[in-house]
């Protein structure tokens, strides 16, 4: 398991007790979860007290005054892997609020990914790579792989993961990819929208060929001030004919691309300079897959439930603008 967040809570004492369980009857189980994501929500302790039980317990990136810069390098990352024969991810941490069972920010909307089959193998080595670069386990990760039967799949499914040490920026290159490629209509699912010239440019020409653009960005923000710069961008994209929507009851957490109803993502990145460039994240895209249906069908029924952004709402007024300036400076920082 390898989350940004762990939190106590009723969702975390379930899934405690059924590790303890497993690693009682002696389960290699292992945890791995970011130092600071967690800040003030777990003890400093805490992986020691994990190891009690006989679970494995990795701090990543463990926050020190020392270390500078690398601080910023945050595992953002979201996986549970069984077995080598079934995977989870996309946008769920493991706190109450995912949940619903707690309400800071309204009702939470989030989308996670299940996944039986080769795809998983990805996954797996993501989290080992990790894993064995904080403790030098395992020497021949392979035992790790579960053989499926080879049958014959309709689509594709990849699991991804980009982080500040690859060459390319896979990340977002698979959104602008995708973004490029669409010919009917776009949607999109994100908590913050903190967008580059390539992004912009890219949303601005699919809308002005003709693409149905729709992004989806929550109408209880959990940080305001990033709000405030996601709203920076409404309008250029408004304008160009993207529509943007507020989803009205609560937050919106996930991190979703559709298009065409051939390809669609789920995954761990936002769509800001620190997913994209500064953390390490994960993704599973999916092409001609009978799952992209089901993703559409919810991005589908969450517009429905959200505001669409008008001309007059997108446009600020003079003192807002200068300050929205001022905040896409130092934006790569939140």
């Amino acid at each position: 398991m390898e989350y940004f967040i762990i939190n106590k809570g009723t969702m975390w004492n379930q899934i405690l007790d059924i590790l303890k369980e497993k690693a009682s009857e002696g389960i290699d189980v292992r945890v791995m979860y970011d130092d600071m994501g967690s800040i003030a929500m777990l003890p400093d302790n805490y992986g020691n007290e994990l190891k009690k039980y006989g679970i494995k317990c990795i701090l990543f990136n463990k926050l020190s005054p020392f270390r500078g810069i690398f601080m910023n390098n945050r595992d953002h990352r979201k996986m549970t892997i069984i077995d080598g024969k079934v995977a989870f991810s996309g946008g769920v941490n493991i706190s109450d609020e995912y949940i619903n069972l707690t309400h800071p920010h309204g009702y939470w909307k989030d989308n996670g990914i299940k996944i039986i089959g080769n795809a998983i193998w990805n996954l797996t080595i993501m989290f080992l790579t990790m894993w064995n670069a904080n403790i030098d386990e395992d020497k021949d990760i392979t035992k790790f792989k579960y053989q499926f039967p080879k049958n014959k799949d309709l689509g594709y499914v990849s699991a991804y993961g980009s982080a500040p040490l690859h060459k390319d920026i896979i990340g977002e290159d698979i959104y602008l990819n995708m973004i490029n490629g669409a010919k009917k209509y776009l949607y999109i699912l994100t908590p913050y929208l903190i967008i580059d010239t390539d992004v912009i440019n890219s949303l601005t020409r699919a809308a002005k060929r003709g693409v149905d653009v729709k992004i989806v960005v929550p109408g209880i923000p959990d940080k305001k001030i990033v709000y405030f710069m996601s709203s920076s961008y409404f309008e250029i994209l408004v304008n160009a004919g993207v529509k943007i929507y507020t989803y009205t009851p609560g937050f919106v957490h996930s991190k979703v691309f559709v298009c065409d109803d051939i390809k669609a993502t789920v995954g761990t990145l936002n769509l800001d300079y620190r997913s994209l460039y500064l953390h390490f994240e994960n993704g599973i895209y999916l092409e001609n897959h009978k799952e992209i249906t089901k993703i559409k069908e919810d991005v589908v029924n969450t517009i429905t439930s959200s505001h669409q952004v008008t001309k007059k709402e997108a446009k600020p007024n003079f003192f807002k603008s200068i300050l929205q300036a001022i905040l896409r400076i130092i934006a790569p920082m939140f």
